[in-house]
């Protein structure tokens, strides 16, 4: 039995959920997932942060314009600010964020340590406060998309790989592992494997780059819940309160195939010994630890919109480290786009073709 619809979205991670959400009850919505479960993979493993001063210009503005839905949907945001710290060797990586959003507070080594009082004022050379930054709830919020979708209308399909694929001229015939879908559009919102999607439906690769992060929850003696989110500018360590420990990640982007991404013992400890290096905390042990995929296009900027080397094919990838924060904003975007709406061009598939 083939299952037909408007609109095939593949992968049920924030991205899939989000466009299957706006599209659904206007379009009748499939939405096929490998696993056997949605946001299995980076959806289910994000630091789970909003942070307005993440990301380039195209990405601020995309979670600047995803901040309504958060503030609607309920209980999404707890506030935990951000403070970017740098020792001297990047101040002036520090100077040019500074310049570039001067909404961010700057603070003294003093004033630092005074909303992290882990930190080293030996170490810390200066610092910069985003106050209006939260912990996002990513469970929440993928419910939120997930059960909408499904309360409007759209089949969700798990274990429901896409092997392979071809457009008839009117209309896109997938072979999944749950069986056969028909449906006269396709969005390819897989995250990691959305490269290996379109080669299964015969359309050329964008050049998309899994890139592993790890982190960890090590054990300390003395964590504040009331901490900050603490960053060098220079993207080499991050760490938060975690319960009764403290999240730590070296920031890293080590490239990867699309797999079920596991910690490497040498990342962890990589993590713990910068963290180390900042603060006071001296971090021995580790209590969990994980890795997810954050994959970027070439030019690391989100791609969404119609393909123009095949028809009724749209793309929602390549959201890298922000896929959570800019759901909103960009789900709205890729459903428009579906519906005829326009793409502006630095995120646009067109850029690549």
């Amino acid at each position: 039995m083939v299952i037909e619809a408007d609109v095939a979205v593949i992968g049920a991670g924030m991205a899939g959920v989000s466009v299957a959400y706006e599209l659904a009850g206007e379009h009748t919505v499939v939405l096929l997932e490998q696993e056997s479960q949605p946001a299995y993979h980076t959806t289910g493993r994000s630091a789970a942060m909003f942070l307005e001063s993440y990301g380039g210009p195209e990405v601020r503005a995309l979670t600047a314009a995803s901040r309504p839905l958060f503030d609607s949907a309920g209980s999404l945001l707890s506030p935990r600010p951000l403070l970017w710290v740098a020792p001297e060797e990047q101040m002036d990586r520090l100077a040019t964020l500074a310049a570039a959003q001067p909404e961010l507070r700057r603070l003294d080594p003093a004033e630092a340590a005074a909303h992290c009082s882990a930190l080293r004022t030996d170490w810390v050379a200066g610092a910069l406060l985003e106050e209006n930054a939260s912990e996002i709830d990513v469970l929440g919020l993928h419910q939120f998309y997930l059960g909408g979708a499904r309360r409007r209308g759209t089949t969700v399909l798990v274990g429901a790989a896409v092997r392979a694929g071809r457009h008839d001229g009117s209309r896109w015939l997938l072979d999944t592992a749950a069986g056969p879908v028909a449906a006269a559009a396709v969005v390819n919102a897989a995250g990691a494997w959305a490269d290996e999607v379109a080669v299964a439906l015969g359309v050329p690769p964008l050049g998309m780059t899994p890139l592993r992060r790890t982190a960890a929850v090590a054990r300390t003696g003395r964590v504040d819940r009331a901490w900050p989110l603490v960053a060098d500018v220079g993207e080499t360590f991050y760490f938060r309160p975690e319960g009764a420990g403290v999240l730590v990640s070296p920031a890293d982007e080590t490239p990867s195939e699309p797999c079920d991404a596991r910690p490497d013992d040498l990342d962890v400890a990589l993590a713990v010994e910068r963290v180390n290096e900042a603060t006071d905390l001296g971090l021995r042990s580790v209590r969990t630890a994980w890795a997810g995929l954050r994959t970027f296009a070439p030019d690391r900027k989100p791609v969404t919109g119609p393909d123009p080397a095949a028809p009724g094919l749209w793309w929602l990838a390549g959201q890298g480290g922000y896929g959570i924060q800019i759901g909103p904003a960009l789900g709205r975007m890729a459903a428009a786009a579906v519906t005829g709406g326009a793409v502006p061009e630095a995120l646009s598939v067109a850029r690549f073709r």
